[in-house]
């Protein structure tokens, strides 16, 4: 089979764009991304917007042109009715996959839809593909990548190396500095178990008084990368190079992520933070020996990587070669 022409959909969500860019990704092909910006009207339901390119704005309207692709990745809501849109304009030829469900509203003009077990899709949908969390970027090869750029910095600190990814403040919950002192006395607990190094890292949702509880309540922190720092941000490396990671439980794709490598992943994910939705992921992921619940204590495990961009990957593959 010749390689398909692949369009990657993406817009101003970066959690969306990287779930699509890892399914484009993972299939090997070469891909166009098409950006996609939206005008006010880009907020209405998508019963309204239909399979068009209503609410799309005019230099997004410029980059959608033949010839069309055989393919179209794309996640989210809003890129669901400009997929829609592409396969109309080519009598139905282009296959469509898209990450999350995107509502009943032409549903099935999509091929594949992958959505995540723990969204609890109702129905039983022929074109649905079940995954474990969102997919995303961080594979295998470029986890090596970053393994050979990042371990001769961190070649001095005494393992096992923690790292620390930190989250925070989500639209309807607030990651509180009580919550990031508990976090940071917990991560203490951990550390002085396993007697080795933190490296950590912030992110924008963090806040200043979190991040500053949290460090006082911290040991000494070896590597520490805040939030807008100068200098180039070590997350990658960090997922890399760890030997074990914790992680707040506020982001499926920061929790993903970093089960993508094989070291422990330990989740804090306190009530006040965590939505049911993220809190059955959490269980899922434990059931199946690819997390803990953070607790203080420390053993060394293993377990597979995982990503599910390489499942949809697999699913999209599979029906192209059966399409020939």
């Amino acid at each position: 089979m010749n390689e398909p022409t692949l369009w990657v959909l993406t817009d101003d969500r970066a959690g969306n764009a990287s779930q699509a860019l890892g399914v484009g990704e993972a299939l090997g092909w070469p891909f166009v991304q098409k950006e996609i910006g939206y005008t006010a009207l880009g907020g209405l339901p998508n019963l309204l917007r239909g399979a068009s390119l209503l609410g799309v704005d005019r230099a997004s309207r410029e980059r959608l042109t033949p010839p069309w692709p055989d393919v179209v990745i794309a996640a989210g809501r809003r890129t669901a009715p400009v997929a829609r849109w592409i396969k109309k304009q080519t009598g139905g030829r282009t296959y469509l996959c898209q990450v999350m469900w995107p509502g009943g509203t032409g549903a099935r003009d999509f091929d594949l839809i992958a959505v995540p077990t723990h969204d609890e899709l109702l129905g039983t949908h022929s074109n649905v593909l079940r995954v474990t969390g969102a997919p995303h970027r961080v594979t295998e090869a470029r986890l090596a990548l970053e393994g050979m750029k990042w371990k001769p910095r961190f070649k001095t600190l005494r393992k096992p190396r923690i790292a620390v990814v930190v989250g925070g403040s989500t639209k309807n919950r607030t990651f509180t500095p009580a919550m990031a002192r508990d976090l940071g006395e917990k991560v203490a607990a951990l550390s002085a178990a396993a007697g080795g190094s933190l490296m950590v890292t912030t992110s924008r949702r963090t806040g200043t008084e979190a991040e500053e509880a949290l460090l006082s309540a911290l040991p000494k922190v070896d590597v520490l990368y805040r939030w807008g720092s100068k200098g180039e941000n070590p997350y990658f490396g960090f997922l890399a190079c760890a030997d074990a990671i914790v992680v707040t439980g506020d982001s499926v794709s920061m929790v993903s992520e970093a089960c993508a490598s094989s070291a422990p992943v330990y989740v804090y994910a306190p009530d006040a933070l965590i939505s049911p939705k993220h809190a059955r992921l959490h269980v899922h992921l434990y059931a199946l020996g690819l997390a803990e619940a953070l607790s203080g204590s420390f053993k060394p495990w293993t377990h597979p990587p995982l990503n599910a961009a390489s499942d949809v990957a697999k699913a999209v593959r599979q029906a192209l070669v059966g399409r020939t």
